[in-house]
């Protein structure tokens, strides 16, 4: 929430200050805030000492305007700024100072606006800037567009700045969606304009000659200064980037332009980062459908927990965030799924000593040593406190269960020579072999103390010490949330997110040598798309890349199949009309079972900005055998 609402006010106070700086030596400017509602513009620029020569009216509705005139004069710091001057109760003028006025009536009737702006002194032959920050899409497109192309024509000088939503399609769209229409106020705008382009269209038709749009993952990286980036970064314990990068590519900043001397560009910026433009191109797509799972709980709604196959057609889950008991929270029991006769059935794990502390531990890793055993490794509680060690899971070695209550997991907990290495989450453990002995290869994440860590250990599985194992090679860069799969007796390192935030898309072969390990990087071509939060499985020299979260607001992250011999990188869809709600990638586990070609998409989701939170409510299984063999 708070980095969400940071951004829309750092891209207003952007563009806003950049038209003061343009047109300052102009001897009159105006600013006309459309639907401001309690917005404190004004005084923040007022305070400023930025409006020399500039007068800001301010337009809603004469409930809203009346209110906050009254709040104006109650509070003595405001009034003194604004220098009350009367006019109050002259038509639609609640409250007028020397360079504010106030007004209150219904933006949609044009006639009456222009009659009332006019009334308070509006000049249309200054340089004029309009703003509209998630107002018009409250208004029906016709009466919006009217407005869009009534200023272009009234106005000599203007310019034009919009804050909305867009994308109402994907997963998260489908969620904010859902929501404004549950509040009984649709979002108009996003059927006929659902994105950037169609939003620059729209200006271009209604008579602005200029006219630039980019959503707010790119405003931050490529118009925030990298200090400024950092400094936000590191206000407060962090740990919501999947959502944060979401909500950023649900949301637009626009700014428009015509008649100005020179140009208004605000949103074109020195830095060079790369960003993603236009549509991705899908090989295909695969059918998504829910699980016939016979159960009655609701164990399996949660995200940053772990999957893993324990056993043929056994799958423990462990860990996360999500509801439990009808309520949300961080998840304390263990759940399976288990297939049986052609349909997974669900259910809680039996803890046989359910006194050892599990720490209900999100973005943790869980390996299997053997059929009855498994190693926990890191995770976190609260992103703020310092990550969890290790945990033995040990369960029965017989393997004939067909029935979600045969299972019973013991909890042994352990302070290993290598507990150190473990106070980490978002890491991954893989398991490696050299010289014929088997390792697990822990790699990156993040820490209470780095927000990412490039470091690795092999721990010795016999006695989990860190053996020291020469690596050579280029050195991937820092990262978390990345995947991880054992493949030739190495490891396959792909995406994650990097130091500054920023997504990754290259994949590295951490690869055995005689005497040790060493790194290679995995070209892809077409180039990898950056990605990070996502799963991975090897099968048949091809890794496959699940979900995830990329800054292609166009279209979400479905399956990358990546052939390891060719570098072949093909992206395909999934196709969700079997689902009857939306399918959120990020946050999940998955489970591959490479006889029936078949991949189990377990839990994911999360928070939604102010939207709500969603959980996929059931596991989802995909038939990948079409593209594995066609690939």
């Amino acid at each position: 929430f708070h980095r969400g609402y940071y951004i829309r006010a750092r891209a207003v106070d952007h563009c806003v200050q950049d038209f003061l700086l343009k047109t300052q030596s102009h001897p009159r400017t105006q600013i006309l805030s459309l639907g401001a509602g309690f917005d404190s513009l004004y005084f923040r620029l007022k305070d400023m000492g930025l409006l020399h020569h500039t007068v800001v009216y301010e337009v809603d509705f004469p409930n809203v305007a009346c209110q906050k005139a009254t709040l104006i004069k109650r509070i003595k710091e405001l009034s003194a700024l604004v220098g009350d001057i009367g006019g109050e109760g002259l038509g639609v003028i609640t409250f007028s100072g020397e360079d504010y006025k106030l007004l209150g009536l219904d933006l949609s009737e044009l006639s009456e606006l222009e009659r009332a702006l006019e009334e308070a002194g509006m000049d249309n032959e200054i340089p004029t800037l309009f703003i509209a920050e998630v107002v018009l899409t409250y208004m029906e497109n016709s009466r919006s567009d009217a407005l869009i192309q009534w200023a272009a024509e009234h106005f000599s000088q203007a310019c034009f700045l919009l804050y909305e939503q867009m994308h109402p399609e994907d997963p998260f769209g489908c969620v904010m969606q859902q929501h404004f229409s549950q509040l009984n106020s649709a979002l108009h705008s996003l059927a006929q304009y659902p994105d950037c382009e169609a939003q620059q269209r729209r200006f271009f038709e209604k008579g602005w000659t200029e006219c630039s749009v980019m959503d707010m993952n790119e405003f931050f990286t490529r118009c925030t200064p990298e200090d400024e980036q950092q400094r936000v970064q590191a206000l407060e314990p962090f740990d919501e980037y999947e959502e944060w990068h979401l909500k950023c590519s649900h949301y637009f900043v626009l700014t428009a332009s015509k008649g100005m001397e020179s140009p208004w560009t605000p949103l074109l910026s020195n830095m060079t980062v790369p960003h993603c433009d236009g549509p991705v191109r899908m090989a295909g797509s695969i059918t998504a459908v829910e699980c016939a799972t016979h159960s009655e709980i609701s164990g399996l709604r949660r995200y940053g927990h772990h999957s893993v196959l324990i056993k043929p057609n056994v799958i423990l889950t462990t860990g996360g965030f999500g509801e439990e008991d009808g309520q949300h929270c961080r998840m304390r029991n263990f759940h399976v799924l288990i297939k049986h006769a052609g349909y997974w059935k669900a259910g809680c794990v039996k803890k046989e000593n359910p006194d050892t502390r599990w720490d209900e531990r999100l973005y943790h890793t869980v390996s299997c040593l053997s059929s009855s055993l498994a190693l926990v490794v890191g995770g976190r509680t609260s992103p703020s406190s310092a990550g969890l060690g290790m945990l033995w899971l040990k369960f029965p070695e017989t393997s004939n269960a067909s029935d979600p209550g045969d299972i019973t997991v013991e909890l042994v907990s352990l302070q290993p020579p290598a507990e150190p290495a473990a106070l980490r989450w978002r890491h991954s453990t893989t398991e490696v072999i050299f010289k014929g002995e088997k390792y697990l290869f822990l790699y990156g994440g993040r820490s209470a103390m780095e927000p990412v860590l490039g470091d690795w250990y092999f721990l010795h599985t016999q006695e989990l010490s860190c053996t020291v194992i020469p690596v050579e090679g280029p050195v991937p860069e820092s990262r978390h949330s990345h995947s991880a799969c054992s493949w030739k007796g190495g490891v396959l390192i792909a995406g994650g997110l990097g130091a500054v935030e920023q997504p990754l898309g290259s994949v590295f072969f951490l690869r055995e040598l005689e005497h040790g390990f060493q790194w290679q990087t995995v070209e892809t071509h077409p180039p990898l798309i950056p990605r990070y939060s996502h799963t991975a499985h090897v099968h048949d020299g091809k890794l496959l890349l699940v979900g995830g979260v990329w800054f292609h607001s166009s279209s979400v992250p479905g399956i990358t199949v990546i052939d390891l011999m060719t570098g072949l990188c093909l992206d395909y869809a999934i196709n969700v009309e079997h689902l009857e709600w939306p399918l959120m990638l990020h946050n999940h586990s998955s489970v591959f079972l490479p006889n029936e070609k078949e991949l189990l998409l377990i839990g994911g989701g999360g928070n939604c900005f102010s939207f709500g939170t969603h959980l996929n409510p059931e596991p989802v299984s995909l038939s990948l055998s079409n593209i594995l063999t066609s690939h």
